[in-house]
């Protein structure tokens, strides 16, 4: 199994040598960002968008500013030494340094996509619905929580994720203490209702995925309407299609929510406008 690491200065890297240090702020309070992008016949896939987000994440969470054109260069670095026939999930880490220093800490890594994905592909996925703390309006209110960023500090999606394979299923989707849909613990949550693609509105606090926005500038070019909105959990269950999309599964259908059959017709190919607009 390959992988691969590349430090802030380009170098390529043992991936069994250790590369932080122990006092390293990321490990000791998750203080820093990250972005995790596809590594698909060849080829990286969103690099732009993922570095936009990144970039755009350091001034709330408190970061320096990144150099996109620097980070570009590792990332490409690190694909040109990726040979695996495999998918890769390429990752960019970026946190706040050392304790008591200013030096941001840097670097990129490839490894084997989970076997998880292909089946996630596949066959869809078995999802909960399960509540958060987060209100529509909290995140403006609070910019401290940091909604919207895709920080270090994920204990509680992973948690959730564990939640959830322990009652037997595969993923979840997150509900505001409103009631209004947010988004799954690694995923933006889409729907398709009268053959309209319809994702929450962006507003509410969720992250915005950069999947989801790929799928939905190639949608608004081939003449699919799409749109964001307050969705609660039963406009998921009446739904023509209910998908979570992510940079590495791409897309994954819910066949079921909440112990209740989805739809499973198919009206818009989300799927194939996932790939596609990966591939682009």
């Amino acid at each position: 199994m390959q992988r691969v690491v590349v430090d802030a200065a380009g170098r390529v890297v043992d991936p069994d040598v250790p590369l932080l240090h122990a006092d390293d702020l990321g490990v000791l309070h998750g203080d820093g960002l990250f972005e995790t992008m596809l590594v698909w016949d060849g080829r990286v896939c969103g690099t732009a968008r993922h570095l936009r987000r990144l970039a755009w994440s350091a001034e709330p969470a408190g970061l320096p500013a990144v150099d996109v054109d620097h980070v570009a260069r590792l990332v490409e670095i690190a694909a040109r030494e990726w040979t695996s026939s495999a998918e890769g999930a390429l990752r960019v880490v970026y946190t706040a340094g050392r304790e008591g220093t200013a030096a941001p800490t840097l670097y990129v890594s490839i490894s084997e996509v989970p076997e998880r994905v292909e089946a996630a592909r596949r066959d869809g996925v078995r999802a909960v619905s399960l509540p958060s703390a987060y209100r529509s309006g909290l995140a403006a209110q609070a910019p401290w929580l940091l909604a919207g960023v895709k920080s270090l500090s994920y204990a509680s999606n992973v948690a959730a994720l564990r939640h959830v394979q322990a009652l037997g299923l595969d993923d979840a989707v997150f509900l505001s203490v409103d009631g209004t849909v947010l988004e799954g613990p690694r995923s933006s949550v889409v729907a398709v209702i009268g053959g309209a693609l319809v994702t929450p509105r962006r507003d509410d606090g969720i992250l915005p995925g950069t999947t989801q926005e790929a799928v939905f500038e190639l949608a608004q070019q081939r003449g699919i309407a799409s749109r964001e909105e307050s969705l609660h959990v039963n406009d998921l269950y009446d739904a023509d299609e209910v998908w979570l999309l992510s940079s590495i599964t791409l897309a994954a259908r819910v066949r079921e929510l909440d112990g209740r059959a989805l739809n499973q017709t198919s009206v818009v190919g989300v799927a194939e406008l996932a790939r596609e607009s990966a591939a682009s």
